[in-house]
Formats: C-alpha cells, sequence, structure tokens
C-alpha cells in the first residue's frame, strides 16, 4: 500500500497503549503508507512519542454523547488528510460515521454499534475473554495483517522531565518509585490510601528511597488523602513528594521511565508505565487483570508484576464496593514492597 492510511484511536488512555501492538503491526506490513493516527485531545499526545507515526491528528468533537454534536469537527480534521483507508479501533458508531462523512473510500473495523453499512470491511468481533490487547491484534490480522509481539513501546523526550524532577529536589543518581493513586473508573479500583501510606513509610525508610506521586487534577483527594496518612518521616532528601497535576502526558511518560519502579492501580497511567520500560506493579481489585494487565515494552523490558487477592466476588467489575473492598483490602504494603 502507496496510500494515506488513518487509523482512528480508542478514546481511552489504557486503551490506546494496549492498541498499540497492533499499530506496530500496521506499520510493518504497510511500511511505505503514510500512517496517521486520529485521536482525542487527552491520548493524541501519546502517538507522537509512537515510533513509525508519520502524523497525529487530534479530533476536536469529543466522545460519548458530545460526539454527537461535535462530529462536524471531526469530519473536518479527517477530510484534510485526504485518506484512502481508514482502521477504526473503536467499535463505536460514532467513529464509523465521521470516517464515511470524511470519504475516506475504505473503512474497516468490527461490525458492531449498528455500524455495519457504513464500513467498507466490516468484521466480526471476536469470542472470548481476550485480553484488549489481543482483541485490537485480532482486528489487524482479520484484516490480513500479520500479528507481531504482544509489546507496547512509547519513547518520551525524558530531558524536560529529568530537569523538573531535579527541580523538586531528586537526585537522580538514586532510586525513587512512583505512585500512580488513582483510577477514572471508580473507587472500587484504587488500592487503599492507607495502603500507599504503609508502603510510602516502607520505601522511604527501610530502602531509603523517595517516592513521587503522578496524577491528573481529578487524583488530587488521592495523593491529599495518601500524604494525610504518612507518618512525618524520611530525611530532606528520601522522602515523599506530591506531583499529582503537575505533568502533561508526555511530562508523565518521561517521569516513569526514570523511576525504578511505578506502583499503580488498574489505570491508564499504568499502561504508560510499562510501555516506557518501567518496571511496573500493578494492584488490580475488581477488574480483570486477563484483560487488561499491563504490556511490557519490549522483550529486554521488564515484566509487570500484578498483584491481586482473590475473594468470592472478584471480578466485580463495580465502580463502587458494596460491602468492605476486601479484594484490595487484603493486600498488604509488605506484599507490594516484596514485589518492587
Amino acid at each position: 500500500m502507496s496510500e494515506r492510511l488513518v487509523v482512528i484511536a480508542p478514546n481511552w488512555l489504557g486503551d490506546a497503549v494496549m492498541a498499540l501492538p497492533a499499530l506496530a503491526d500496521i506499520r510493518r506490513h504497510y511500511p511505505v503508507a503514510h500512517l496517521a493516527v486520529a485521536a482525542r485531545p487527552p491520548v493524541a499526545p501519546i502517538y507522537t512519542m509512537v515510533t513509525g507515526v508519520d502524523q497525529v491528528i487530534t479530533l476536536p468533537g469529543g466522545g460519548g454523547l458530545r460526539a454527537w454534536t461535535g462530529w462536524p469537527e471531526d469530519v473536518r480534521a479527517l477530510e484534510a488528510g485526504s485518506f484512502g483507508t481508514a482502521i477504526l479501533f473503536p467499535n463505536s458508531y460514532g467513529s464509523a460515521r465521521i470516517a464515511a462523512k470524511a470519504n475516506i473510500r475504505e473503512r474497516w473495523g468490527y461490525a458492531s454499534d449498528m455500524r455495519g453499512g457504513l464500513l467498507t470491511r466490516a468484521l466480526p468481533k471476536p469470542h472470548g475473554d481476550l485480553h484488549q490487547r489481543a482483541y485490537y491484534q485480532a482486528l489487524t490480522k482479520a484484516l490480513g495483517i500479520p500479528e507481531g509481539p504482544p509489546y507496547a513501546s512509547i519513547r518520551p523526550d525524558g530531558a524536560h522531565a529529568r530537569q523538573l524532577l531535579r527541580d523538586v529536589g531528586l537526585d537522580l543518581d538514586e532510586p525513587f518509585v512512583v505512585f500512580a493513586p488513582g483510577a477514572a473508573y471508580g473507587r472500587a479500583k484504587q488500592w487503599l490510601p492507607e495502603r500507599y501510606a504503609e508502603l510510602a513509610d516502607l520505601i522511604i525508610n527501610e530502602r531509603g528511597w523517595s517516592v513521587l506521586m503522578v496524577g491528573a487534577n481529578v487524583d488530587r483527594s488521592a495523593c491529599d488523602d495518601i500524604t494525610r496518612r504518612l507518618p512525618q518521616t524520611g530525611t530532606r532528601i528520601n522522602r515523599l513528594i506530591d506531583f499529582c497535576g503537575k505533568s502533561d502526558l508526555p511530562v508523565l511518560a518521561g517521569i516513569l521511565g526514570e523511576a525504578h519502579a511505578v506502583v499503580s492501580n488498574d489505570s491508564g497511567a499504568m499502561h504508560l508505565a510499562g510501555a516506557v520500560g518501567a518496571k511496573v506493579v500493578a494492584v488490580f481489585g475488581p477488574t480483570r487483570e486477563k484483560q487488561t494487565s499491563p504490556l511490557p515494552a519490549g522483550s529486554d523490558a521488564p515484566a509487570p508484576v500484578v498483584i491481586t487477592h482473590d475473594v468470592f466476588c472478584r471480578p466485580c467489575m463495580l465502580r463502587e464496593c458494596p460491602i468492605d473492598h476486601r479484594c484490595m483490602r487484603r493486600i498488604t504494603a509488605r506484599e507490594v514492597l516484596q514485589a518492587i
């Protein structure tokens, strides 16, 4: 293929990362095509850090209900690229609609959300409980694209991140651990703040390392809760540093890449950490680790460690625990420390 090809990306950070192996397969299969990725503003910066992507298009229209009113903006953004083929990773009707309205001749994706008539190649969704990475690669494989390795690789420019870390007093010659205590899905996915505080105390006082908390502005309350619970211990050099809300996506990727390890709930930050090659210790509670566990960045990258505690009610997939949050409560700080 020598034409212009656009991949419409998933809307969530974690899904965007788990789609990277399929994107890499497309790049290998069409080595001379102009490969663009069209994505929503929250995830578009990822693709500026992915090798082989020629162009990143930001779709301003919005997802969810906003997609029904903002779609003309998305159409204009796609039309400007004069693409001949679109591969749709999202299952939504809206993603097929904007590709069709943008006059993209070939539109390939899963036949879902009553959109089969808008696709020129509408493929049946695979059966079984696949990892989300495998779900995206099943699509590209069905399109005749050979399946490559299950790695998600992002290459951030770490210079700015390193300077920011020095500015907050971190000695980059010494190990530090990053905490990503937030989770967009709901509080049930969040390991308890008191466990994070206990773990920070152990890292600071037993390992002699610093801990850096990261997250978006919506994670502010989780980070504040951990800070309040942490005993006033440590030294000027080894301490808890709250960096929540102070980094955009490229800077966050750079910070995660500098860490000795990243401790995270099942979240977008967890997937981003794996993709930059960090050692990830992922705490899973109500969600299905077999479907959304983090991917390594490559064959030589640290294998992610997933920690769970099996109880009768997990995985429940609930946003709020209706009982005592036992799937998370029974995971101890010492258990996570041993995995770091």
